[in-house]
């Protein structure tokens, strides 16, 4: 339908962003949340969550590269990757990139996400929902991290809303906990943390939370134009203190070894490198 009319993304209260809408693609009211996508003038199709943006064809790339290719090219060795929430596909494209992972199993706890996502933005996903490596599980994150066997993956990525509706249990104790157990020896997990510019406390109290269960966390940047309000901060969370300290050398034969070195857009090894180096007024909730 076409319309030529604003969409408010609702994430603040005194604060946002509006998109020219040229074309409504769908909305649909799932059991957990709005669910909204159209096509814009200058992002491509767009899909908003209970009006907060999610993902846009034109910059997805930035988003998807570094919460994807960090985790895996800090880990060097991760072949079992579980990946919960990120419903478009995009998280679980980026992870069958790399040649050596054999098994990728994605919960996404919202079909309804996956369903328009493959109707109408399809080039975010690519081939990747045919992969014979990916298990696409349409259930909930949290019963199968509670129930996934101890030691079963290497690399834990989650892709999930902020900490409030259907995303708020994505962030307690209990969840860190149980992805500390099921996560191999030298296992790690990302998440998204939120802008901190504007979400300092989902940042600070995430990190908290974490460091219950896990030796060594921090944070790590990428610039996503439509999340405003600056940096972006990527949750980290290692059983050991060394994975972010590699230099660009070392990530680079990693990533030439795993098959994307050239084959992204916003991620190289200097820029994953440099992502760990943060801005005091961001360092400082990190305690």
């Amino acid at each position: 339908m076409a319309t030529d009319s604003w969409v408010n993304e609702t994430l603040y209260a005194e604060w946002g962003q509006r998109f020219l809408v040229k074309r409504e693609l769908a909305r649909v009211q799932s059991d957990f949340q709005d669910i909204v996508v159209f096509e814009s003038h200058l992002h491509g199709r767009v899909m908003l969550l209970d009006g907060v943006v999610q993902i846009t064809e034109r910059d997805e790339f930035v988003y998807q590269e570094m919460l994807t290719h960090v985790p895996l090219l800090a880990h060097g060795a991760a072949s079992r990757v579980l990946i919960i929430g990120a419903g478009d596909g995009g998280v679980l494209r980026r992870v069958l990139q790399h040649r050596n992972v054999t098994k990728a199993v994605m919960v996404e706890i919202d079909g309804e996400v996956i369903r328009l996502a493959k109707e109408h933005m399809p080039g975010i996903a690519g081939d990747a929902w045919n992969d014979p490596r990916a298990e696409v599980i349409v259930g909930d994150g949290i019963d199968y991290v509670r129930q996934a066997a101890a030691g079963s993956f290497d690399v834990v990525i989650v892709d999930s809303t902020d900490p409030i509706g259907v995303g708020e249990v994505l962030f307690t104790d209990e969840f860190y906990a149980n992805a500390a157990r099921l996560l191999s020896d030298k296992g790690l997990i990302v998440n998204q943390c939120g802008v901190p510019f504007m979400q300092a406390d989902e940042l600070r109290e995430t990190n908290l939370r974490r460091a219950k269960a896990f030796a060594d966390t921090w944070a790590y940047t990428a610039a996503v134009p439509t999340y405003v309000g600056g940096y972006m901060t990527l949750g980290w969370a290692a059983k050991d203190g060394s994975m972010r300290h590699h230099d660009a050398a070392t990530i680079r034969a990693r990533a030439e070894a795993a098959g994307i070195l050239g084959a992204t857009r916003y991620w190289t090894p200097e820029i994953h490198v440099g992502a760990f180096h943060l801005p005091p007024y961001i360092a400082e909730n990190l305690g």
